[in-house]
């Protein structure tokens, strides 16, 4: 997989530290105050930035690599 982490913006960020707290989408959306939409954009988004497709690929990667 890319390591990407760097490229993250400080939003994906949050939303990938609360992937690794095992927050579902809904639950994320609470915590960020923002829309399930715009949840599931940055997850998206951090699926593609660090070359993984699920969320056990990117929660193993961040843990792995330090990016939360």
């Amino acid at each position: 997989p890319q390591i990407a982490g760097g490229q993250l913006t400080e939003r994906e960020c949050d939303v990938l530290r609360c992937l690794v707290d095992g927050l579902n989408n809904n639950e994320i959306a609470e915590e960020l105050v923002v829309s399930l939409g715009t949840v599931k954009f940055h997850i998206s988004n951090i699926f593609h930035k660090l070359g993984v497709d699920s969320r056990v690929e990117a929660v193993k990667l961040a843990l792995e690599q330090k990016l939360v």
